[in-house]
Formats: structure tokens, sequence, C-alpha cells
């Protein structure tokens, strides 16, 4: 009965500490500061805001000691700031392997290390923290292992040095990330669902394509990748929205598991889905230092094909099933449209900031602030306090539960490059594919998708893009086109089975079968797995080049995962025989490998949609044929 109280009032102080962080992040945005001062802090702030919104469950202990527990965690934290705010300027000043380690500096990294292993439970489960402690046991007793994966390893100050003491390991890319970019857009995010504008694209996504075959599957798809290109999460996609969609399309048909899977292959996608992406996509552009436009725009064509790709599966499928559109009534169910497409607003104020030059940052604070003023518009859409608390809870919360994670991946990088295992690595990946450049990026997107499953994307990336990218960009393959191939499965493996975190989400939200929605996920991203391997032979996919060579790239893109499409499914117009699906299958494959325009390219696109006209005709022939009372056309 003590509980209860203890709990409401952490609540109440996390929402205090939260409007704190937001206050900090924008005064560090107009005031920006020494990374040694706001790094710490942020991070510091993150982990405070995390025990208090996810206290301690341990059932055999009394609610008495965990409330110890976690606040003896609160005060630790607290003590790590202070280290860090008291002794800035030694920090800031100091030489790396040559100042002095003192016991104070020791203590603090111990604790923070810590800190950062009971956050990462709480925020994303154990998975993450058996990864840190192995990278951290390699750490200090790497001079055990045989072969090219041993080294001399560091003794506890060094250790504690490179992980805690500069702005690398945790202190480095992932927090610094998390402090210039993916805070602010998880303020946006927060701030326009709650004012209603994931809502606007789930009903824009339903009378858009309601009606068509498939309609349901199809607005679930398009809403999907609408509110993942704002919110940049998979989960917290399919929990937001499969609650709407993954009813809607059980409705019309089609089962359970199904519904589910495709709920949470579309809101995996979201992440590949310009203009915010995921939170690795912010990583990317601070890892290969461009603006993180220039990612966006990488990041457009392949979006457009994965989505595009999945809308043809869904809709072979429903013909295929004789899945129901749904009825003008349940679409005009919905509420009207235009009285709310001004909610629209906020988007295009961001996206039109980050388009006329603006800092990513900037674009979304001024995007955020515009989600409170562009509501009152019109009478039917003003809001009240109610929204901008929900607003002003939910962003520090979710900036949280990022944020901690990621800084704790520092980790295995200080260690990973420390250590040389990243370049040893990459030699030894070389090696065993023996120089192949097919067999080096096969090996690759097997090493993410295995290692992705249970790991959140941005963990996956990061680890990936340390251990394999540089393996990749010695085949002579550009570094942006590296890390897109290993971030693109990185996201994929958020539906890999046996550990999918957005199949087991949107499983829980469907009640379906968890394998089963797991296998339907992954299967449906088989029509767009193919895809990165256009990142590595046809620079316009990203696109670099001229407009031309873009415009082609783009166009032999879809074409060709749309072979592949009709491959997966077996269905155009008719049922397909193996002995069709496959050619049409490897015509489509070949698409994607070969670059645009190239001999290999068009012949394969010839053999593959001939192939597919040559089905549809004699299926429509069949269906003349045998409907009653036929007719011969009139000419």
């Amino acid at each position: 009965m003590t509980a209860a109280p203890s709990r409401s009032n952490g609540q109440t102080l996390a929402f205090a500490i939260g409007i704190a962080f937001i206050l900090f992040q924008v005064w560090i945005l107009f005031y920006p500061q020494q990374p040694l001062f706001e790094r710490p802090v942020h991070l510091c702030t993150a982990l405070v805001v995390l025990f208090l919104i996810k206290p301690l469950e341990a059932p055999k202990l009394s609610a008495r000691i965990r409330a110890v527990i976690d606040a003896a965690l609160i005060l630790a934290t607290l003590a790590v700031a202070a280290y860090y705010i008291l002794g800035f300027e030694r920090l800031t000043t100091r030489m790396e392997n040559v100042s002095p380690i003192y016991p104070v500096d020791i203590a603090a990294g111990i604790t923070l290390v810590f800190l950062l292993l009971e956050g990462s439970r709480r925020a994303v489960g154990w998975i993450l923290v058996w990864v840190l402690l192995a990278f951290i046991a390699y750490a200090f007793w790497g001079n055990m292992l045989p072969g090219w994966l041993g080294f001399r390893g560091f003794g506890l100050p060094a250790a504690i040095e490179i992980t805690t003491m500069s702005t690398a390991g945790v202190l480095g890319v992932t927090t610094s990330t998390s402090v210039s970019f993916v805070f602010y857009f998880i303020l946006f995010g927060a701030c326009y669902a709650a004012v209603g504008g994931g809502q606007l694209f789930m009903d824009l996504a339903i009378r858009a394509a309601g009606r068509t075959t498939g309609g349901t599957a199809k607005a679930a798809i398009i809403g999907s990748s609408l509110m993942g290109s704002i919110s940049g999460s998979a989960v917290a996609n399919v929990v937001s929205t499969g609650v709407l969609t993954i009813p809607l399309m059980k409705r019309t048909g089609i089962p359970d598991y199904r519904a589910a899977g495709i709920e949470a292959i579309a809101s995996t996608g979201g992440q590949l889905m310009p203009p915010v992406m995921g939170v690795a996509a912010f990583v990317m552009a601070e890892m290969l230092n461009v603006p993180y436009t220039r990612i966006a725009l990488a990041g457009l064509i392949p979006a457009l094909a994965f989505y595009l790709a999945l809308l043809m599966v869904v809709d072979l499928i429903a013909r295929r099933d004789g899945v129901r559109p749904l009825t003008a009534e349940e679409v005009a169910a919905t509420p009207a449209i235009l009285p709310r497409l001004h909610l629209l607003l906020p988007a295009v104020v961001l996206i039109g900031l980050l388009i006329w030059g603006y800092s990513a940052a900037y674009s979304a604070v001024i995007a955020s602030a515009s989600c409170f003023i562009i509501p009152f518009l019109r009478r039917q859409t003003w809001i009240g306090t109610h929204q901008v608390l929900e607003a002003l809870r939910d962003a520090p919360r979710q900036a949280a539960e990022v944020a901690v994670p990621i800084a704790a991946i520092g980790i295995v990088i200080a260690v990973a490059v420390q250590s040389n295992l990243a370049l040893k690595f990459a030699s030894s990946l070389l090696s065993l594919s023996e120089g192949s450049i097919y067999a080096s990026l096969a090996l690759a997107m097997f090493g993410c998708i295995i290692m992705g499953m249970g790991l959140p994307t941005v963990a996956a990336y990061i680890i990936g893009a340390v251990l394999f990218v540089p393996a990749i960009e010695k085949l002579g393959i550009e570094p942006l086109a590296a890390h897109f191939f290993i971030f693109y499965y990185c996201v994929l493996s958020m539906v890999t089975p046996p550990v999918a975190l957005a199949s087991f989400a949107a499983a829980g939200v469907g009640k379906a079968s968890t394998m089963k929605t797991s296998l339907s996920a992954f299967g449906l991203s088989l029509v767009a797995f193919f895809i990165p391997f256009a990142f590595v032979f046809d620079p316009g996919v990203l696109a670099e080049g001229s407009a031309p060579q873009i415009a082609l790239s783009t166009v032999a893109l879809l074409v060709s995962t749309a072979l592949w499409a009709v491959a997966f499914v077996g269905w155009s117009g008719r049922k397909l025989s193996w002995a069709t699906r496959i050619p049409i299958g490897l015509a489509g494959l070949l698409g994607v490998l070969a670059p645009s325009g190239t001999l290999t390219w068009l012949g394969a696109m010839v053999v593959g949609w001939s192939l597919v006209g040559v089905i549809v005709v004699l299926s429509r022939r069949n269906a003349i044929a045998t409907t009653p009372n036929a007719k011969p056309a009139e000419h």
C-alpha cells in the first residue's frame, strides 16, 4: 500500500526534471557549451529521468528496499554529474595517456559504467547488457584469447580513461548525437503526436487507400511510414499506430498474425523514411561528419522502394486471398480531413527549414514550437493544457530511453577502436571472403541481422559500423554506401526471428502468435531484402551523381523490386508455378545487383517483365473465356 504514493511522487519528480531537461537542451542550442559540460549533464539527466520512470522491478524485494535502491542510483548519478561539472576544467585540459589519473577518476568512471549497465537493462533489456559486459571483459582479459582476437589488454586506469574521461567512449559520438540531434527530433515527434499529427496521418492513409484492394493493409503501410518518418522508433510506432491499424485489417479478413506482421514491418521501415528517419541515421551523420540533410536525401529513394515494394506485395496478397476493401461507409466514418489539414504544417515547417539550410536541431525546435500554435488556426483543432503536458512528459522520457543505451554503446566503440579489434575484424572478414565483394557483403548482412536480434537499431548499427564498415570500405566501396548498407540490415533486424522487437510489440497489440507474427513480418521484409546491394553497385540510388543518373537509378530500383514482389507472392492474375516464379525472381534480383542502364540490367528487365506480361494476358483471356455469357469484343 505504501508503494503507490512513492511511485506517484517519482512520476511528478520525473516530470519536473524532464522540464529542466528540455530547458537545458534549448539553452545549449542557442548558447553552446564545451562538450565535456554538455554531454555529462545530458547523460546524467537522462539517467535520473530513466531511474524515475522505470523504477526497479524485483518482486522478491519489498517496496521500501526497491525505493532505497532507486534513490541510491539517483544519488550516485548526481555524484557523477558533480564530478564532471566540478572537474570540468581539468578534464578539458588534460592530455590523454600523459596526465595522471586520480582515484576520484576511477571511482567516478566505475560508477558511471555501472549506472549505464543498469540504465540500459531498464531501457532495452538484458541483451545489450550482455554485449557490453562481453566488451568490458575483452578490455581486461583480451590477452587470454587466441589468434587475431587476442591483445595485451587494458589496466583499470587505462580502461577508465578511454571510456569515461574524454570525448570518446561514453561521452563520444553516440552521446554527442543524442545531445545535438536526437533529443530535438524526439521532442518534435512527441509534440506532433500530442496535437493530433499522428492521427491525421492515419486518417489520411485510410481515406487515400481504404477502398482499394487490400486497402486496410495499404493504409497501415502508408500511415505507419508517415508516422515513422516523424517518430523514428519502430516499437513506439507499432504501439501508437497498431492499436488502430491491426483491428482494422483483421476486420477485413486479414489473419491476426499477418495484420500484426504488416504493421511491424511498416513501422520498422519508418526508420528508413526521411525527413527524421531513426536515431541511427543521426549517428551515421556524426560518424561520416556530413550534414544530416545529406543522410536524409540519400535515404529517400531506398525508402520509397521499400514501401512501394510492400504496397505491391500486400496488393497481390489481397487479390490472391480475396481480402475485401473498406466500404464507403467505413471510410466515411473517419473524421473529416479538411478541417484538420493545417496540422500538416509543423511537418512542412520542419522540412522547409532543413531544406533552407537551418541546422537540424534548430529546425526541430522551431517545428516543435509550431505544434502548439498551428492547432489554433481552426476552432475544431484547439488544444488544451492536457496535450501540452502530454508532450512535455513524453519527450524527456523517450529521450532518456534512447540516450542511456546509445551512450553505453560508447564502451563498445572505445574498446573496439583502442584494442584494434575493428581493424583486425575487418582483415579477418576480407580473408574469410577471399576478397569477394559479394561474399563480404553477404557476411556483413548476416552479421548485422544476427547481431541486431534483440538490440535497438541504433545499438546494432553502431556495433555493425565499427566492425563491418572498415572491411566493406577496403573493397573500394564509398563510405556513405557502406554505412547505409549496414544501417539498412540493422533496421530489418527489428523483424528478424527469433528475437524481433517490433514484431513482438505488434503481436502484443494484435493479440496474435508472437512467432507467427515474426515470421510474417520477416517474410514481408524479404521483398525489399536486397535493396542495400543497389547502394553498392548503383550510386544513383543514394542520390549521388547527375539528375538523369539518379532518375534512372530510381526507376531501375523500383521496377526491379516490383519483379521480386511478383515472384515473392507468386500471383499475377493467377497463381504462378515455381517454374515461372524462379526466373522472374532471378530477373528482379539481377536487376538490383546490376548497375542501372547496363545490358545485364536491361536483359533482366526484358525477360522478367515479358514473363509477367504474358501471364497477365493469359489470365485475362482465361477470365473472359470462363465468364458466363461472355461476348467477344466489338471493334
